[in-house]
């Protein structure tokens, strides 16, 4: 096998300097299951104390009534980012009821083998409440509801605007030049989203923390998965379970023939998709026998948001827009980067390694060549994620590039050797040694595989006894955490005030009484 080249020359251009990156902004969302205190999910409501998880804008639920999400404003440095939500774990932890903990994983606590005890989000009486929980049981429908007890991490990213108009300005293609700057920025994007999705399977090795999954998961489920101890089964060389075939899988997805080369296409895709009839989806039927609705439409995708992916081009709708008439509308205005998984060992599921590293990465994928992204290398680059996912930290893992096939660690340590030069610019920028620190961090994982979250992971499990005693354990010390945590008087203040306002937003929208349900969705189908 050959060595990789070092193209790391390339990336930064010359003209670059500190002041073109002030004005990042950067926000979490942060997904965590509410745990009873035996270990398994939780069936109580989310708690009321919280606010109404439709309309508050940081505390919400996602696919399940148990799965919490975690929302921090864009802001403009990483640790006032990791900060703020901190203080939201705080406020959470403090409202929980029965003894209840935030489990700490990826992959899911103890569930029963009855589908029907994941319960389903709830949102309330209002239309829009009810159309969430539908689209919801069309998931547990089509993809079974266990697959929604999954937590991950979505880290959101802007870049100023000064930044593309000084990019803009050095392109040397006229037609480049010529477009609008929003225009311009989204091209930018798609540019960084394909770089980004290449690059996958590094993110997958150095951060992926699902080597291994409760039994209980897979009930019902063909896999190769081997037990490690008695309840809990795991991959040997695993990383991250959770970016596989046993994590957000959607076979209909997979014929979308949706491509992030440029905008309109990956709109028109989109469309397509939640336009499109699927025969697997027609036969479930759309109404049960005794007419009550069990999933929206269906099509391939219900709503826009069932689309699964790595990476989204985001803008934010305004009011009564789609995620994709706001892209239309106004361009791509940040990124989302979904494959990150929840850090076990931070008591808010990220870190400043993490946060640090995936910044570094975003601006070398935003600042690299980046040609369209065609099927035959798509291909290749599921191969690789499949490789790093299933024996990432096997002794022969090997990663496929432009026809050839390297090692992991010397495909993982070019790349990163590439982003010192980044790294030392955002140092710069921000007056801290955060970002070299975190990509130093990230080379003694490549250069000690049991340096790897995922290799921690296995030797904790087998030290505490499997999944539910390794996890306990942690939501155990990260509950100790919340209680020291001090909110500032002002912080807490916002908190109660924001809950009180999302329950008067719910109580104005409950009282709507036109059109009827039946109405509104229809309406939509």
């Amino acid at each position: 096998m050959s060595q990789p080249e070092s193209t790391s020359q390339n990336i930064l251009p010359n003209w670059v300097d500190s002041t073109h990156i002030h004005g990042m902004l950067r926000g979490i969302e942060r997904e965590s299951l509410r745990m009873q205190s035996n270990g398994f999910l939780s069936q109580a409501d989310h708690p009321k104390a919280l606010g109404s998880a439709l309309t508050h804008p940081h505390i919400t639920t996602d696919y399940s009534e148990a799965l919490m999400e975690f929302i921090t404003p864009p802001l403009s440095s990483i640790g006032e980012t990791l900060n703020y939500l901190k203080d939201i774990h705080a406020v959470v932890h403090q409202q929980l009821e029965h003894d209840e903990k935030l489990w700490p994983l990826s992959m899911p606590c103890m569930l029963d083998d009855a589908e029907e005890s994941i319960r389903l989000a709830q949102y309330g009486t209002s239309n829009v409440g009810r159309f969430k929980t539908l689209y919801r049981h069309g998931l547990g429908v089509r993809y079974g509801r266990r697959m929604q007890t999954i937590s991950g991490v979505h880290y959101n990213l802007s870049f100023p605007d000064h930044l593309f108009e000084a990019l803009q300005a050095n392109e040397t293609d006229d037609a480049l030049k010529a477009l609008s700057l929003q225009d311009y920025r989204s091209h930018r994007y798609f540019g960084l989203i394909r770089n980004f999705i290449r690059l996958t399977p590094l993110v997958m090795f150095l951060v992926g923390a699902s080597p291994s999954v409760c039994q209980c998961f897979m009930t019902g489920r063909e896999h190769h998965l081997l037990p490690l101890l008695k309840g809990t089964l795991f991959l040997p060389y695993a990383t991250a379970l959770r970016m596989g075939r046993f994590g957000y899988q959607n076979s209909a997805q997979k014929q979308l023939g949706i491509h992030y080369n440029n905008l309109t296409g990956y709109l028109d895709g989109l469309q397509k998709a939640v336009k499109t009839p699927y025969a697997p989806f027609t036969r479930l039927g759309l109404d049960d026998e005794a007419g009550t609705p069990i999933q929206i439409n269906d099509h391939v995708l219900q709503i826009e948001n069932e689309y699964y992916s790595l990476v989204r081009p985001k803008q934010v709708p305004k009011a009564g827009e789609t995620p994709s008439e706001a892209l239309l509308n106004r361009g791509v205005g940040y990124v989302e980067l979904r494959a990150v998984d929840v850090n076990p060992y931070s008591p808010i599921g990220i870190d400043e390694n993490t946060a640090g590293f995936l910044e570094i990465l975003a601006l070398h994928c935003l600042l690299s060549d980046s040609s369209d992204l065609l099927d035959a290398e798509q291909e290749v680059i599921e191969q690789n994620q499949a490789e790093v996912v299933n024996r990432g930290r096997a002794p022969n893992a090997t990663i496929l590039e432009q026809g050839q096939a390297y090692p992991i660690e010397d495909w993982c340590r070019r790349y990163l050797n590439e982003m010192q030069s980044i790294a030392a610019l955002m140092d710069q920028s921000y007056s801290t040694p955060l970002y070299s620190q975190a990509l130093k961090v990230m080379l003694s994982r490549v250069d000690e595989v049991d340096e790897t979250l995922s290799a921690k992971m296995i030797e904790d499990t087998i030290e505490q006894g499997g999944t539910w005693g390794f996890g306990s354990f942690m939501a155990q010390q990260h509950a100790g955490m919340y209680e020291q945590h001090q909110l500032s008087p002002e912080r807490k203040a916002y908190f109660a005030e924001v809950a009180t306002q999302s329950l008067q937003t719910l109580a104005v929208l409950e009282q709507e009484t036109a059109p009827n349900f039946e109405q509104y969705l229809a309406n939509f189908r």
